[in-house]
């Protein structure tokens, strides 16, 4: 399979880029970016000799540089979803991206039926979340049957942090989840709350213990009503305090402040952890998935960007071997399964715990 990472110079990208060529389904990668010589540079330090890079604009004429790509691998901004979906169903390839934060999710799926009826697929969200949560709350919706309630918790920690700024990813994206307003499902309804609404303490177990969370816009309650039937659901995020104390102080900065910060920023260490945890009730019991995301030491990459890449680096290898049959613009939990994501997973340092508890009835 000949596939095209587009936002090849941005954190998560060396992650995907490593464990594309680590696959033997991928033939070919083509790194595409704004800025050309960081795409080269990760071409030549993650690309195990498949990877090539040259620069591209998204949302300027991007179509003619997916010709021979199967498959498109989106890691920018969410901001150009649209536009790179529209340039896959003009080259003919299929898509997948991480996730559009909620309002460009749901403007992705209008585009289902123009993929279906070229016979793509078009996976939206399909990193560490939305993604693997995504497939978490349908391995604990499958067991219970008929779900009410659904809760996500994330967390991730640099268990050796850079001495300067340092973003788990795209900063442009963090202040966006920490300043729109948080939806969730109450009674079956999308609710906005507050920006920075407290979630409360959450156990995240070993290695990072109990710690305060916030809500956030997230993807995954785009869909969950609608995929499993749920009445309540929530997102919530736990960031290390003093990395949300600078995202506090530049939330209200100017937007040229904010891209020079951004510019400035080194990347996450090797040693970072990543949690994800998914609590799913229904038919008087609760089922709690957790996985855990480790430094990958072989790549020598963090948990925090493995956790992030390897869904959708899986989910390449999975449509090419034909594991992914459903067509349209879809959220993971409606065309993959779980346990074969899951086992992808395991294979690049994640674990996965499984724990269900029956409430107890008058």
């Amino acid at each position: 399979m000949n596939v095209a990472v587009l936002g090849a110079a941005g954190t998560i990208a060396p992650a995907i880029v490593r464990d594309l060529a680590s696959s033997e389904e991928v033939e070919s990668i083509l790194l595409l970016d704004l800025r050309a010589e960081q795409a080269k540079e990760v071409a030549k330090e993650h690309g195990l000799g498949k990877a090539s890079a040259r620069g591209a604009d998204a949302r300027s004429n991007l179509a003619a540089d997916l010709s021979g790509v199967d498959v498109l691998v989106n890691s920018a901004s969410y901001r150009i979803n649209l536009d790179a979906m529209r340039a896959c169903l003009e080259a003919d390839c299929h898509y997948l991206d991480l996730g559009g934060l909620y309002r460009v999710t749901g403007e992705q799926l209008l585009l289902g039926p123009d993929f279906e009826r070229a016979g793509l697929t078009a996976i939206l969200g399909i990193g560490s979340s939305p993604g693997k949560t995504n497939l978490m709350a349908a391995r604990a919706a499958r067991e219970l049957g008929d779900v009410d309630t659904i809760h996500v918790y994330a967390a991730g920690r640099d268990l050796d942090p850079p001495d300067g700024p340092s973003f788990p990813y795209a900063l442009e994206t963090l202040l966006d989840e920490l300043t729109l307003r948080p939806i969730m499902l109450r009674n079956g309804e999308p609710v906005r709350i507050a920006p920075l609404t407290p979630g409360g303490e959450v156990d995240f177990g070993a290695p990072l213990g109990r710690s305060e969370t916030i809500y956030t816009l997230h993807s995954e309650l785009r869909t969950f009503g609608q995929s499993f039937g749920c009445k309540q659901a929530s997102f919530r995020l736990s960031l290390a305090r003093e990395l949300l104390d600078r995202l506090r102080k530049l939330v209200s900065a100017p937007e040229e402040e904010v891209r020079s910060v951004a510019r400035q920023a080194e990347p996450p260490s090797g040693r970072t952890v990543s949690v994800h945890m998914v609590e799913a009730s229904g038919h008087g019991r609760t089922m709690r998935l957790r996985a855990v995301t480790g430094p990958y030491e072989e790549w020598g990459l963090g948990g925090g960007v493995v956790s992030t890449a390897a869904p959708i680096a899986a989910a390449v290898r999975l449509l090419a071997r034909g594991s992914i049959t459903a067509r349209g613009a879809l959220p993971p939990e409606r065309c993959i399964s779980p346990e074969e994501m899951f086992a992808e997973l395991e294979t690049r340092g994640s674990r996965f715990e499984l724990d269900v508890t029956e409430v107890a009835t008058a």
